[in-house]
């Protein structure tokens, strides 16, 4: 069997794992411990990357016609790729966070939305928040003003409602009382003048 007939079964799954692919790291894995190569897999899948040894070769034969031969200049020594169909800064965040206490593990270079960027552009991307993370932030800055919208209205229904808190206030502030008129003095009555008698006249002696 030919050399290129036990080679195409590898580069036609290179090919299929970029097709729908985001996103495409190549990364320097050596210096990596068994204990640290085997963590790395586990937080890249977790993280729905996919991360796979091949030789250069492969990977060039693969990557040819596609957005990813950009990264041919950088297939030297021994490569892996992180390949991610989903969220497209995952494989470059993940590979720098491990990086900070694994220095052994070198990024060299990705593909990241049909744009190369090399070493430095790739710490760039890495630090780019994650979808889930974008998409937390813009529903928070929605929910606050709803959140402080419905703090008033909690309020205001605790205190009666709006014109309820209005009117108790009123009623709280005492009324001034009207001063009380006094009253005029009585007058007293004077006593009523009786009328005199009149005296009976003398009946007239009848005359005999």
């Amino acid at each position: 069997m030919a050399k290129v007939e036990l080679k195409q079964p590898i580069i036609d799954e290179i090919s299929a794992s970029i097709k729908d692919a985001q996103s495409v790291v190549v990364v320097d894995y050596r210096g990596l411990t068994v204990a640290q190569d085997t963590q790395l897999r586990k937080e890249l899948r977790e993280a729905g990357v996919t991360y796979k040894v091949y030789k250069n070769t492969m990977m060039n034969f693969a990557f040819k016609g596609t957005d990813f031969e950009s990264l041919a200049p950088v297939l030297e020594g021994p490569s892996a790729i992180a390949i991610s169909a989903e969220d497209a800064t995952a494989p470059a965040r993940v590979l720098a966070k491990f990086a900070k206490n694994a220095p052994a593990l070198e990024i060299k270079a990705g593909v990241v939305e049909g744009t190369f960027y090399d070493a430095n552009g790739m710490k760039a991307v890495a630090a780019v928040p994650s979808r889930d993370e974008l998409l937390s932030k813009l529903l928070g800055s929605l929910q606050s003003p709803m959140a402080n919208f419905a703090r008033v209205i909690s309020q205001i229904a605790e205190n009666g409602g709006a014109s309820d808190t209005a009117e108790a206030a009123t009623e709280e502030a005492p009324a001034e009382e009207a001063p009380v008129a006094e009253e005029a003095p009585a007058v007293e009555e004077a006593p009523a003048e009786e009328a005199p008698v009149a005296e009976e006249a003398p009946a007239a002696e009848s005359e005999e």
